[in-house]
């Protein structure tokens, strides 16, 4: 079993940058796909970033060279390094590890002010 524990979010600047981390707590981290999803109240939840076991990114077209997304396999830990964030980049932002099985975190809120 895995439970994925997110932190970070908070208020951020207009332009200003932010990092999500996403606790993996089980074994074998370094099979999983990680990935980002962001959702919006009222919204359907949509693809971030994602980072395959042997570390090719992919990346929306809306965050594509201003969010970095990272993992530390020994650390069991992954990151979403956000910059030059955008009004619209505010949601709640949730980290996924799938190997078979899909696992969600419970999600951090990202919200960008003037």
């Amino acid at each position: 079993q895995v439970q994925l524990v997110e932190s970070g979010g908070g208020s951020v600047r207009l332009g200003g940058s932010l990092r999500l981390s996403c606790v993996f707590n089980g074994n074998g981290m370094a099979w999983y796909r990680m990935a980002w999803y962001r959702q919006v109240p009222g919204q359907e939840r949509t693809f971030v970033a994602s980072l395959t076991t042997g570390g090719f990114a992919a990346y929306s077209d809306s965050v594509k060279g201003r969010f970095t997304i990272s993992r530390n396999n020994d650390q069991k830990i992954a990151h979403l390094e956000m910059t030059k964030v955008r009004f619209e980049d505010t949601a709640t932002y949730y980290c996924n590890a799938v190997s078979g099985a899909d696992f969600w975190g419970q999600g951090t809120q990202v919200t960008v002010s003037p």
